[in-house]
């Protein structure tokens, strides 16, 4: 039996979740609106302050839907009560990050200094020249574009230059050693 699936979605207090027809369930809260499609087999039901998503059978894709579906849910519920931020780290002698307005501007060792525009609904801070924090309620669009901004100069290995997660380890590899 799916252990997450079966767990029901807590709403807090400030947060209207309405199940239109087709799945297509939408979420309000402090922070902004999530509306997402979700799988039509999987039935999602509002129980007294919970939500409740149950399947209509054993098939082993039935099973991996139920969980997907409750945690869809549960991310687009805590996404608009607190949001997603991931954090990025710059590496390097000479590398830094700017921003202006919506514009962030990296510094990254090529000949051109390279722009990214904000997508729509996420938004870029800095904390100094080399920290970089991706924040929105979406957490699929933060995790992308924290992905895409990395991928702009992803960390080496016997250096570790580059844009890396806060919270990811390099392995280090030795570098070359001189002849006898």
């Amino acid at each position: 039996m799916s252990r997450i699936g079966r767990m029901p979605v807590a709403i807090p207090a400030g947060v209207t979740v309405t199940i239109a027809d087709n799945n297509v369930v939408t979420v309000k809260g402090p922070k902004g609106t999530l509306e997402r499609e979700l799988p039509a087999e999987m039935t999602i039901k509002e129980e007294n302050g919970h939500i409740v998503v149950t399947r209509p059978n054993d098939l082993k894709k039935m099973k991996s839907l139920h969980g997907l579906t409750r945690t869809l849910i549960n991310n687009m519920v805590h996404g608009v009560t607190e949001g997603y931020e991931k954090k990025l780290e710059v590496n390097g002698v000479g590398y830094r990050a700017q921003k202006q307005g919506k514009k962030l501007t990296l510094s990254l060792g090529y000949s051109h200094p390279v722009e990214m525009e904000d997508p729509e609904g996420i938004e870029t801070v800095l904390e100094g020249q080399n920290v970089i924090i991706v924040k929105g309620i979406n957490k699929e669009k933060v995790g992308q574009y924290a992905a895409e901004i990395r991928d702009k100069r992803r960390p080496e290995p016997y250096k570790g230059k580059g844009i890396k997660y806060a919270d990811e380890v390099i392995r280090r590899k030795v570098g070359k050693t001189g002849k006898k």
